[in-house]
């Protein structure tokens, strides 16, 4: 192997000890994080971050072909879509109205008589 192939091979590898350890961060964050939004933010930020850094890693060994382009999309479509998934699923959340201790609260909708509903006044009595 020549110089430039070991640069490549201890870079790539640095880059997916990085995204490794992004994902220790995230299940950290997972499983010792007790709002449940706090820790869908760390499962979305963690899955974007971490998968784009190792395809990063992947892309380095690769070399420049095809392949890294494939790659390269992949890492695009991430970024595009993870974090609007996981707002998607928050805003879920946020509407479903369970009581988060206080965290938030749920809007008050109306009926079309202009009264609140029974589960909005239970709401409202806790």
């Amino acid at each position: 192997m020549g110089v430039i192939e070991w640069i490549r091979f201890f870079a790539g590898t640095a880059v997916l000890l990085c995204g490794l350890s992004i994902f220790v961060v995230e299940i950290y964050g997972i499983f010792h994080l007790k709002y449940v939004l706090n820790r869908m933010h760390a499962a979305a930020m963690g899955d974007t971050l971490g998968i784009s850094i190792s395809l990063v890693g992947l892309m380095i060994f690769s070399g420049l072909n095809f392949t890294t382009l494939k790659m390269m999309l992949i890492v695009v479509f991430l970024w595009l879509a993870s974090p609007v998934s996981s707002h998607l699923i928050a805003r879920l959340e946020v509407s479903s109205g369970t009581k988060a201790d206080g965290r938030y609260e749920k809007d008050m909708i109306l009926t079309e008589e202009g009264k609140l509903t029974k589960a909005e006044k239970d709401g409202k009595e806790e």
